[in-house]
């Protein structure tokens, strides 16, 4: 693989992981808007909107998503490496590894769940009891976002090995 295929995948990644974060956010934007107005009928006017409350605990389930995919990519998730720091390169490597393939196969069981919950929603019609919002919506978010989580674990296992690959290369070049 060339390196200007590497950078159009990393590139690639990059965008969809941002786009999937900036969906999020757009999200919690419209939870944030929707919120304050239900708080203002409530107390202002006397009249509560009774449409927020489903629709925010609707809205939260794609944002829990979201953002996973641009976090990974930007390393973002808290680790403790004082184990790892100590460790001899080749263990270090392995436990890496194996932390990774640990990821991937939480995000897959994940956009497995999120695929068959979508088809589930997509044939069955099902809505939300107040809002009628049809809950396959809410579904399709998630798949996409862990789809995209998925293919930048994937990225990121490929390039663990070809790294380490380079590396040994470089140890035994001397």
């Amino acid at each position: 693989m060339s390196n200007n295929t590497v950078s159009r995948a990393e590139l690639l990644l990059d965008r969809a992981a941002l786009a999937c974060a900036l969906g999020g956010g757009s999200i919690i934007l419209l939870q944030a808007i929707w919120m304050s107005w239900g708080v203002f009928t409530r107390y202002a006017l006397g009249a509560p909107d009774r449409m927020v409350t489903e629709a925010t605990a609707l809205l939260l389930f794609p944002v829990a998503f979201a953002g996973l995919a641009y976090a990974f990519r930007r390393d973002a998730y808290p680790k403790v490496t004082m184990l790892l720091d100590v460790l001899p390169h080749r263990v270090r490597h392995w436990v890496q590894a194996f932390n990774l393939l640990i990821i991937a196969l939480i995000g897959l069981w994940l956009m497995f769940v999120s695929w068959s919950a979508t088809l589930r929603t997509l044939e069955s019609g099902a809505a939300s009891e107040i809002l009628l919002w049809p809950k396959v919506f809410f579904w399709m978010p998630v798949l996409l976002a862990m789809v995209v989580f998925c293919c930048c674990v994937a990225h990121r296992i490929i390039q663990h090995f070809k790294q380490d690959a380079r590396a040994e290369n470089d140890r035994s070049g001397r």
